[in-house]
């Protein structure tokens, strides 16, 4: 597990998870009752650093769009806490901060451009909408928006009474983008905010971000599968694996000095541009086990060239290895008892 550390000042964690957890019931039986549960976050800890970006890497299922509607508290987590700026989310009897307030200091951008727009309101009407909820005056909303239409790189007189299905992708992902920056929040989730673009697009977006990012003194989770963009626009990266946390760390030890083997995998998959660096085989065997009934263990182990019978045994923790990041492997902890802990794990 991360610890979270430095509880006050400047250097206090934006926001903070320990032990969030989100199980889907799986209902059966003449009575309709709970038979099962889809373990789609299971445990999940870790703190996002003021005026950073932490990207989140893994397939399709390990718990990522999940893990970002948690922290914008779409859905009620089953267990765990969330602090924000040293509150407590979602408890304001107790000292905390509202969800109301939490939502507006944190914001998300979704996949999908066209769904997350109401396709019956005008752009600006669109962006103005979440500050008029919020008690800002109508005129100023809708100077606001045309603000940040033009902050977005779209022009305010040619755009702004335009509706969704008058736009195309990139400029409706640049009016989404525009909405979430509306209440002036703190941090934006950004979930696979560019994967839908063509590549073209999708560079110019990412910039925008950036731009952004420094204009409005930004915090970012930007969610991808996609591992150079993680790598272009991030500061650190969080890799999951079937709900749970396998490495976490600064993006350059975690893309030179990979620890884990499923982190290594990932990386491995990336298309090469050299025919001397190609791969013939894939890096990456099998399917992920089912959610409903993970591996004990290293819920890795079943598609694992290294696995052994304690990985079977008993569950790695998130360890401290070379290149100042952590690995929940058992072969990055010296003290697990498997025959390659202690030795250069990136060789194995």
């Amino acid at each position: 597990m991360e610890q979270i550390q430095d509880l006050g000042g400047p250097a206090q964690p934006l926001l903070a998870l320990q032990g969030l957890i989100k199980h889907f019931p799986i209902k059966g039986g003449l009575f309709g009752r709970t038979v099962a549960k889809v373990r789609a976050v299971d445990g999940v800890s870790f703190s996002v650093c003021k005026g950073e970006t932490l990207g989140i890497v893994g397939e399709s299922g390990c718990g990522k769009s999940t893990t970002a509607r948690l922290l914008m508290r779409l859905m009620e987590p089953d267990a765990g806490s969330m602090i924000f700026d040293g509150q407590a989310v979602g408890e304001p009897r107790a000292g905390g901060i509202s969800l109301r307030d939490y939502r507006r200091q944190v914001q998300m951008v979704f996949q999908d451009s066209y769904a997350s727009l109401n396709p019956r309101l005008p752009i600006e009407d669109s962006i103005a909408f979440g500050p008029l909820v919020h008690g800002t005056p109508r005129e100023e909303a809708r100077q606001r928006a045309r603000e940040l239409l033009a902050a977005v790189g779209l022009s305010p007189q040619q755009f702004a009474r335009r509706y969704p299905h008058e736009l195309s992708g990139g400029q409706r992902q640049r009016v989404n983008i525009a909405r979430a920056l509306a209440l002036r929040p703190r941090m934006v989730i950004l979930d696979e905010p560019v994967s839908a673009l063509d590549k073209s697009v999708e560079a110019q977006v990412l910039n925008l971000l950036v731009e952004l990012k420094e204009q409005f003194g930004l915090t970012y989770v930007f969610i991808s599968h996609d591992l150079n963009v993680v790598q272009f626009i991030s500061d650190r990266v969080l890799v999951m694996y079937l709900g749970e946390v396998v490495e976490i760390g600064p993006v350059e030890a975690i893309y030179d000095r990979p620890a884990h083997p499923y982190t290594r995998a990932l990386l491995a998959s990336r298309p090469s541009m050299d025919p001397a660096r190609r791969r013939l085989a894939p890096p990456l065997t099998g399917d992920p086990p089912n959610p409903v009934n993970p591996p004990s263990g290293c819920r890795f182990r079943t598609r694992c060239a290294f696995a052994e019978e304690v990985c079977a045994r008993s569950k790695p923790t998130l360890a401290a290895v070379e290149g100042g990041h952590l690995a929940a492997c058992h072969m990055a902890d010296p003290a697990s008892g498997h025959s390659r802990a202690g030795r250069e794990v990136a060789a194995a």
